[in-house]
């Protein structure tokens, strides 16, 4: 395409500028004049060619903004028209060949070399004779995985339902083994050496104002006893050293190696017995949390009612508990920042550990600094070593053990933490952020100096409901606590599973009798509780006792038809307002299957609150069904009253009464059609009958001839079938006392053959003992063989005729002969 001219844009260029200039490259302006013209045209000429300089950047003066550009008006818009502007043709030059030669050491077999295709010819006569072009291979392969590498984060594996399972027993047990410990901590605390170890650093002053006179008045006594406190704890936080390390929040490990190399710190505690424990109040040092229980054996003896505290740092019993961290050893692990500083600080002295130092003078970049006479300084001495303990590092700033002191004169308790945040009155100070991983406030457990104790986590939680209670074995979030517990008589219970284990667990724990200041206590804590904010964000309203959503609610949940949102919140910024419930709008909707198993029926004419979805089953990888689904336990798979094809209706307990069933008529019991009755719970007994459960009630009520049905009381379901247990029968109430007769006779009878068979069983086994001893004495003592024979006859005509004899009078009908045990003895 040489030699052809193309149009340009208008725009402004120097070329166009450079057009519209004189002969010597000056725009000829008529207001410069000619002298100053002629002047740059005479050093235009004189000067050589050279490349033009970058031309300097103006300096911006101060309050002046930098213009940018608008679409309206840009600086690059030329007047001119497009037929102004021509351009050269040019000759490109030809392009040079980068050429590299390969060294002998780099020498590979041909066949290991691949060749790509290159779009570039190349002629021969570039590359000198004798040498061979090397192709060099750009692979981005390894660059790309170890770019992805660094930057990808590893993703925990997903435990399973085994593992959850173990996680809630051993979570259990840690809890159990935390309460111990500090039961036996509190029991040393009233130990009479060690608070008259303590007792001689309090001074009279502080012992008035922790016991004020009870003549001042409610807020005079409550003043004195926060003065007394502050004082003594400043006391004590100044006498009492922290020399070992406490306890900390346990962690799952990721696997087994982990727990082969973990080592407990040099420095953590070593106070293990009673002994211990008075050496440590003697010379007030130790860890923290023995501060913490020798603060409280100095404040009971002073006669100040005081509570031990603790945190209880168990294990996590939520699937996504915390995992410990890597050891600094696994080379999986990446080096921390004071590992790459220490690497740059040893590489750096010994790069440089021989070089003499410069001198002051050199040191001086002034030309006449050598002239000046610098003064000698002496190095500055060096710092004693500290022949103290070392620092405490790498714990939480929120305590585990604190002090609850009674305010005798408002009777409430109140948080005293003399040595980590030195802070009292303020529960809500202690509670640790969830970013924390060596504290979790979860279990927060007073001790008092009888022995009992009490949880008074919601006095510290600011969210308990929401956040702190998820923690726990009580918690909603637990498999085990999403289906309500049923009490012993069928009745839906008001405690799930963990908070029955957790109720009993502090059984032990509790007063018989609990006092007036315990239900102050307790009411302050329901008022703790009932006064916690909405949360807000989505995800704390899932199983939120208070407030729900209905994005929350479970398939077998409903809400009441005239329900009225308490609020709304959003999901995200950019997410659409839902809608707040309360918990108590929320009602358990059940199919007629599941409530004809409760004992109640649907009325006629309701209209089903919601309409649950075939659920699909699913299939295990060897195309089988999985047994193991939850949905294989479901009643509503009998189908006694149908299964529609677009779904499962459900209803709410408002639309159901109780189930009667047809009465007892001229002493016939009414049956199914399978020959049975169905008494699931104790009103499902008809009228005018008695449910008997007893293995020989039926037949019992076979000897007497009188009508009889057996009583279907539930299903067990294994794998993909239920199966239908039978537990006794329904008789009339007028066959009650003679069902009952019988069964006692069949008893009796039973206890009879029983001792029947082991008395025959005895003599059998003397028989054989006696045969045993006749024949050893007729080896070794020669007895006459024919009066043996004769003994022998006599005894074996009397057997046959107790065997008749026992078979004349066996009456058993279905009961097992003695004979039948195949030469084994019947227990």
């Amino acid at each position: 395409m040489a030699g052809r001219k193309r149009s340009a844009p208008a725009t402004k260029s120097p070329r166009a500028a450079r057009s519209r200039a004189g002969p010597s490259g000056t725009a000829q302006n008529p207001a410069v004049p000619t002298v100053y013209r002629d002047l740059l045209r005479e050093a235009r000429r004189a000067a050589p060619v050279e490349s033009p300089e970058r031309p300097t950047k103006r300096l911006k003066r101060p309050g002046e903004r930098t213009r940018k550009p608008t679409l309206k008006e840009n600086p690059d818009d030329g007047n001119d028209d497009e037929d102004d502007i021509e351009f050269e043709d040019v000759v490109i030059p030809a392009a040079t060949v980068q050429t590299v030669f390969r060294e002998d050491s780099d020498e590979e077999d041909e066949d290991d070399i691949q060749f790509e295709d290159v779009d570039t010819l190349v002629s021969s006569s570039a590359v000198p004779a004798g040498q061979q072009l090397a192709v060099l291979n750009l692979n981005l392969t390894e660059q790309k995985n170890a770019m992805t590498s660094s930057r990808a984060v590893e993703r925990r594996k997903a435990i399973g339902k085994a593992e959850k399972e173990r996680r809630v027993h051993v979570h259990k047990i840690h809890l159990l083994c935390l309460l111990s410990h500090v039961e036996r901590r509190n029991r040393w605390c009233n130990d009479a050496a060690v608070q008259e170890t303590l007792r001689p650093h309090l001074t009279d002053k502080m012992m008035r104002l922790l016991n004020p006179r009870s003549t001042l008045i409610q807020y005079g006594r409550t003043e004195s006893l926060k003065t007394g406190l502050q004082e003594t704890s400043s006391m004590f936080k100044s006498k009492f050293r922290i020399t070992e390390r406490g306890l900390r929040r346990a962690l799952w490990p990721e696997n087994e190696e982990q727990l082969k190399d973990y080592q407990i710190p040099e420095d953590s505690e070593t106070t293990h017995e009673k002994s211990d424990f008075l050496d440590a109040a003697k010379s007030l040092q130790g860890s923290r949390d023995v501060g913490a229980q020798l603060f409280c054996a100095l404040l009971r003896s002073a006669g100040v009612e005081a509570r031990l505290v603790c945190s209880l740092q168990a294990l996590s019993c939520v699937p996504g508990g915390p995992t410990m961290p890597k050891q600094k050893g696994d080379s999986s692990s990446k080096p921390t920042k004071g590992e790459l500083y220490a690497a740059a600080v040893a590489k750096y002295e010994s790069t440089y550990e021989d070089s003499a130092p410069l001198s002051a003078r050199r040191r001086l970049g002034h030309p006449l600094a050598t002239a000046y006479n610098v003064p000698s300084i002496d190095p500055p001495p060096s710092r004693p070593t500290s022949t103290g303990p070392k620092p405490i590092r790498g714990e939480s700033p929120y305590p585990v053990y604190w002090v609850e002191v009674l305010d005798v004169a408002q009777q409430k308790w109140h948080p005293v933490d003399p040595l980590v945040t030195g802070t009292q009155w303020r529960p809500r100070a202690l509670e640790p952020p969830a970013s924390d991983t060596l504290n979790c406030l979860s279990y927060a457990i007073a001790f008092e100096a009888d022995g009992s104790a009490r949880d008074v986590t919601r006095r510290y939680a600011k969210a308990y409901n929401s956040k702190t209670k998820r923690l726990r074995i009580d918690g909603p979030n637990i498999p085990a606590n999403r289906s309500p517990g049923v009490n012993r008589d069928g009745t839906p219970s008001k405690w799930n599973a963990g908070e029955r284990w957790w109720r009993r667990a502090m059984r032990r724990y509790r007063r018989p009798f609990p006092t007036d200041l315990d239900q102050i206590e307790e009411r302050e804590l329901a008022a703790e509780e009932a006064k916690e904010p909405m949360p807000r964000n989505v995800a704390d309203f899932k199983d939120h006792p208070v407030y729900a959503l209905e994005r929350h609610l479970r398939r077998h949940e409903v809400l009441v038809p005239d329900a009225q949102p308490s609020g709304t919140v959003g999901a995200g910024s950019k997410g659409p307002l839902e809608k707040i419930y309360r918990r108590r709008d929320v009602r358990i909707a059940r199919s007629k299957e599941r409530w004809y198993r409760l004992g109640r029926i649907v009325l006629d004419g309701e209209v089903a609150v919601k309409i649950l979805p075939k659920q699909v089953r699913r299939k295990s990888r060897f195309g089988e069904e999985d047994d193991d689904n939850s949905e294989n336990d479901d009643p509503d798979r009998v189908g006694l009253f149908g299964d529609d094809a677009a779904g499962t209706p459900i209803y709410m307990l408002e639309q159901t009464e109780v189930y009667k069933p047809p009465p007892v008529v001229g002493g016939k019991v009414p049956k199914n059609r399978f020959g049975n009755i169905d008494v699931y719970v104790p009103s499902m007994v008809p009228e005018g009958g008695v449910h008997i459960a007893h293995e020989r009630a039926a037949f019992a009520a076979f000897i007497l001839g009188v009508d009889y049905a057996p009583a279907l009381t539930g299903f067990e379901f294994k794998g993909r079938k239920g199966t239908a247990v039978l537990s006794g029968v329904v008789v009339p109430t007028d066959a009650e006392e003679g069902v009952w007769a019988v069964i006692e006779g069949l008893s009796d009878l039973e206890a009879e053959m029983e001792e029947e068979r082991k008395r025959r069983g005895l003599l059998r086994m003397w028989s054989r003992f006696m045969k045993v001893l006749r024949i050893r004495e007729r080896i070794y003592a020669g007895v006459d063989e024919e009066a043996e024979e004769e003994a022998e006859a006599r005894e074996k005509e009397k057997g046959v005729a107790e065997d008749d004899e026992m078979g004349a009078g066996d009456v058993s009908g279905g009961f097992m002969r003695d004979d039948e045990g195949g030469g084994f003895f019947i227990d």
